[in-house]
């Protein structure tokens, strides 16, 4: 007898609890029709420990209600990001209710809340990078890719404002992530202009994106190819791996990246990167001639080419492999303009021996000398700066760098017609 009596008392609280939580669910309902999510919130904080006894339906109201809560908390500015991350998982709760019941009614409403979170994230985090709270927004770019991880963009840029907040524990974690999702970024993007933000939001599919157009939160689509990523991917990861001192690791892993990816050049100018950081010439000369061999057309790799043997200090080669893209592209603005760069500083030297000289009519010839030697410095850069300039004629610092260059050589009638367009 003594039994039964404990079976009807479990009973009669498991009674009690449902009809508690069915009236806290009633109520923070009543608090969200009155405006008032934060006690919505609280109601639902109490009901918490009560909702595993509840039936599939009441359970998906209860993640609704809260999804809902928290997302308006969000939206008001109330500790935004960690109202977002917990609405999202509300919604996500829900989701997995509904599917496991069978009985779908409010996953629909849920999903369309994730994606708009989604966004609201990676524009949050856009916000943080522009005042250069760089693991703040790191943080949300990862949090929007757990939302949609078929959106695997979300994490590398994720990787890549941790490299920008220079938390390269955190950056190489990620990194890694997306070496065992074999991710290149290859592809086509799809974007269209939000009309509350004024920016642009990118969608997995065109599909996605045209039904947002359609729903009227967005305009403008575009498409756009996107090229591989992988190559600055295990670049990113070979310079913490070396700024760790694991030189050799940081070897294997691209040339594990290389085999995996044989058809990937951007993988062998990062590998010829790191041997030349290493001062393996040999090494560094042997894989660049396999670029050049694979695409000896390319403009581009050709460019960076002459950028990494200018980073190298080898002047004569960069120049060499600036005029052979401007050969293959003719408009290719940024070789002309290193191309003047790489001119130009051979200037410092001969403007800090200028800047020491003195009075004596030693000084005042050797000045002279140096006057003449700089005049030809700049004379060799400026055809460069000239094209530059035809080709890129909004680029201010272009043109900022050719006023100098005309005031230099006393081209006074020059300099004055270009102040005039500017």
């Amino acid at each position: 007898m003594k039994s039964k009596y404990v079976i009807l008392a479990s009973a009669l609280l498991i009674s009690v609890a449902t009809f508690a939580q069915k009236d806290q669910i009633k109520a923070a309902e009543k608090a969200m029709k009155g405006g008032n999510s934060q006690e919505a919130a609280t109601i639902l904080q109490g009901a918490e420990s009560l909702i595993t006894n509840a039936t599939d339906v009441e359970k998906a109201q209860f993640f609704f209600i809260k999804g809902n809560a928290y997302l308006d908390l969000a939206n008001k500015n109330v500790d935004t990001s960690t109202n977002l991350s917990l609405a999202a998982k509300a919604y996500q709760d829900l989701i997995a209710v509904e599917k496991a019941s069978g009985k779908v009614k409010f996953s629909t409403q849920a999903a369309t809340s994730i994606t708009g979170i989604k966004f609201k994230l990676i524009n949050a985090a856009i916000a943080d990078s522009k005042i250069d709270k760089h693991a703040d927004g790191a943080k949300k770019l990862y949090d929007a890719y757990l939302l949609d991880k078929k959106d695997t963009l979300n994490l590398y840029y994720a990787a890549s404002t941790y490299i920008n907040a220079k938390n390269y524990d955190e950056a190489l974690r990620l990194y890694d992530e997306l070496k065992t999702l074999n991710y290149s970024g290859k592809g086509t993007s799809y974007l269209a202009v939000n009309k509350l933000s004024g920016e642009e939001d990118l969608f997995t599919t065109a599909q996605e994106r045209d039904r947002m157009v359609k729903l009227g939160t967005h305009e403008k689509p575009r498409t756009e190819t996107l090229p591989s990523k992988r190559g600055e991917i295990y670049k990113n990861m070979a310079l913490i791996l070396v700024e760790k001192g694991k030189t050799e690791e940081a070897k294997k892993a691209i040339a594990a990246a290389r085999i995996a990816n044989p058809e990937d050049t951007s993988l062998i100018l990062t590998e010829a990167n790191l041997y030349l950081e290493t001062k393996d010439f040999d090494t560094y000369k042997k894989l660049i001639s396999e670029v050049l061999q694979k695409n000896p057309n390319d403009a581009d790799l050709i460019f960076n080419l002459g950028v990494i043997s200018y980073n190298a200090k080898n002047n004569a080669e960069a120049e060499k492999y600036y005029l052979q893209a401007i050969k293959i592209k003719p408009d290719y603005v940024n070789a002309y303009l290193n191309l003047a760069i790489l001119k130009l500083d051979a200037d410092k030297v001969l403007f800090e021996e200028m800047s020491k000289l003195g009075n004596s009519e030693k000084d005042n010839k050797r000045y002279a000398i140096l006057k003449k030697q700089r005049e030809v410095v700049f004379t060799s850069a400026l055809p460069y700066l000239e094209k530059a300039s035809e080709l890129d004629p909004k680029n201010t610092e272009v043109k900022n760098t050719l006023l100098s260059v005309y005031s230099a050589l006393e081209m006074t009638e020059k300099k004055k017609a270009l102040k005039a367009k500017m």
